[in-house]
């Protein structure tokens, strides 16, 4: 950091005022891939990103939601904020309003409609609905390319909602088309399941932070040593797999399944989830996606090798935890819960959150053994047995002989446990995507601009 204040020969340039005043001012997005609150806490693959970037620097985070777009890249020229954390693509456009940091992914703008109306086959076939999209983006800025070549091609820009709105818009039929980035549908599919991709309207495009353009580059040379550091120690891999590697081909009706059942099955079952939960110290909405996973929230459901109950209890695991019905809802719900905490606790203290809970459900649905088997292949084909990542991509060998040959335990259906993991994970976005609009709709919207605190 030393060398970065030296290279730059202004006296006070923009990383040293923000060393100086010991904040640095991120601007962002409320949704999945950015920025959104997990049970008071803060999260989001862009949240995290800034947050380590703050770390690096050595001050505080400060995060503002403001309430466009257009606001967002405005705060940034006008020096109201630092950095523009909010999956902004690169373009022309912005290019010529914005400094862009290294490019940290790749995305691809989508036509989204919903399933049962007719699947547009082109841009050229959507003139007879209504397509809405965010203000002043990057899909309008696609868009009046491609009127260039169809005059005809219309379009509403939305000042007032966000990406997600436009899904929920598309969801409930008020209106025909939207445009969101690839990986905003993909985090998405599983809390809107009759939205569809028609089609692809963009090539691929780069992801970047967006900074002031100026002559200082203090800020740029900052963030490109930042990058660089958590590119080669894994950290941005990481980070990429904790909120994008569960993220799996959309299946349309358990989507629809589990939307159901939340409502008929959980209110059943959610104290219970919620005890077990304050106990061991786990969100209940983990403990409640498992036992889904498991049973579909079903207390006397049955599977061809005996295991039963809502979290799905061999005899021996029953009889290890005291538990004298299988099929009582309250007793399976803290037998399984205290069976993963013991998983947990065996595991090498070394192992951190989250990978340490995904490894433990891995290890719940083929044993520890297994597991531990598949962690010691994980390190000899070159990987890191304390990442599930890694972990899971050495998990399947266990059903091929000349893998399984070499290991303590044998044979295993290493594949189920990485389906068992990548679909907990899946119901767990999708019960926090549901307590957050029952949250918002029971509590008054927030005030333009709202700035809300660092990680708690």
């Amino acid at each position: 950091m030393l060398c970065i204040l030296n290279a730059c020969s202004t006296s006070s340039n923009q990383l040293e005022q923000i060393l100086e005043r010991g904040e640095l001012r991120v601007v962002s997005r409320y949704g999945l891939t950015s920025y959104y609150t997990n049970s008071g806490q803060l999260a989001g693959f862009e949240f995290d990103l800034a947050q380590a970037f703050a770390d690096y620097l050595g001050v505080e985070l400060k995060v503002t939601v403001p309430n466009t777009l257009s606001k967002t890249l405005d705060m940034i020229e006008n020096g109201q904020a630092d950095i523009a954390a909010a999956g902004l693509t690169i373009t022309r456009a912005r290019q010529n309003r914005l400094r862009f940091g290294p490019i940290y992914h790749e995305v691809t703008q989508q036509l989204i409609y919903r399933h049962g109306s007719p699947k547009p086959r082109d841009i050229t076939e959507i003139s007879s609905g209504q397509l809405e999209i965010l203000a002043n983006s990057s899909h309008a800025e696609q868009l009046a390319l491609l009127q260039q070549e169809i005059p005809l091609l219309s379009w509403t820009e939305n000042q007032s909602i966000d990406s997600s709105g436009l899904l929920q818009l598309v969801q409930l039929e008020l209106i025909d088309y939207t445009i969101v980035d690839s990986n905003e549908m993909s985090a998405s599919h599983g809390l809107y399941p009759e939205l569809r991709v028609a089609f692809d309207v963009s090539d691929p495009q780069p992801l970047a932070w967006g900074m002031r353009r100026s002559e200082d580059m203090s800020l740029q040379l900052a963030v490109t040593a930042f990058f660089e550091e958590i590119e080669n120690t894994g950290y941005l891999d990481q980070l990429i797999e904790t909120y994008f590697g569960h993220i799996r081909r959309f299946d349309y009706v358990d989507s629809r399944a589990i939307h159901r059942r939340i409502q008929t099955h959980l209110p059943q079952y959610e104290s219970m989830f919620k005890a077990a939960a304050l106990a061991y110290g786990y969100d209940w909405r983990l403990l409640a996606a498992m036992a889904y996973q498991e049973s579909h929230w079903n207390p006397e459901a049955v599977s061809s090798t005996g295991v039963r109950g809502l979290m799905m209890l061999t005899q021996a695991t029953a009889n290890e935890m005291g538990v004298t019905d299988r099929e009582d809802p309250e007793q399976s719900i803290f037998a399984g819960t205290a069976y993963l905490t013991i998983i947990k606790n065996r595991l090498p203290e070394r192992i951190a959150e989250p990978d340490r809970t995904w490894l433990a459900l891995a290890a719940y649905n083929i044993g520890l053994g297994h597991l531990e088997d598949a962690r010691i292949l994980t390190e000899k084909n070159g990987g890191n047995p304390d990442r599930w990542a890694d972990v899971r991509e050495n998990l399947p060998l266990l059903a091929k002989q000349q893998w399984f040959s070499q290991t303590r335990y044998g044979y295993a259906r290493g594949g189920e446990p990485v389906r068992f993991v990548g679909n907990i994970r899946r119901y767990y976005d999708i019960m926090l995507h549901h307590d957050e609009v029952n949250r918002n709709s029971t509590t008054p919207p927030a005030e333009p601009n709202q700035t809300l605190p660092a990680a708690l």
